[in-house]
């Protein structure tokens, strides 16, 4: 299949998959005799893997590493295991400063007047008033 077509079937952009071919993520594919890259079945699959794996937040070094694995055929549940678990540390750090940003941005937004005057908390608070 064609790029256009690979983007159709996975719902990713044509340049994103330009993108992660160019990075490495995903093989280069063959070329037809007319010079039109030829994607197969496996790059659909892969690129499903790389797609999945971003919108759970991996980086994509962190993606690369498991395709590393999957590639040399060395998938240890337990080096994956390794990485989700500082993933997930991660993720849930970003939780909890997203909780404390609402708590501040709610409590701003709360203190303000609604009124057309030049008093304003949020921006007294940016300014560190």
């Amino acid at each position: 299949m064609k790029r256009g077509e690979l983007a159709k079937n996975s719902g990713c952009n044509a340049e994103t998959i330009r993108y992660y071919e160019k990075i490495g993520l995903i093989p280069e594919p063959a070329r037809s005799p007319n010079g039109y890259r030829q994607y197969s079945d496996e790059h659909e699959s892969r690129l499903h893997f790389v797609m999945r794996g971003r919108e759970l937040g991996f980086s994509i070094e962190d993606l690369r590493s498991l395709l590393d694995l999957v590639d040399r055929n060395a998938v240890s549940c337990s080096e994956v295991e390794k990485l989700a678990t500082k993933h997930l540390r991660s993720v849930r750090d970003k939780i909890d400063q997203l909780q404390r940003m609402e708590v501040i941005l709610s409590s701003t937004v709360n203190s303000c007047s609604s009124k057309n005057v030049p008093d304003c908390p949020l921006i007294d608070s940016l300014f560190g008033r």
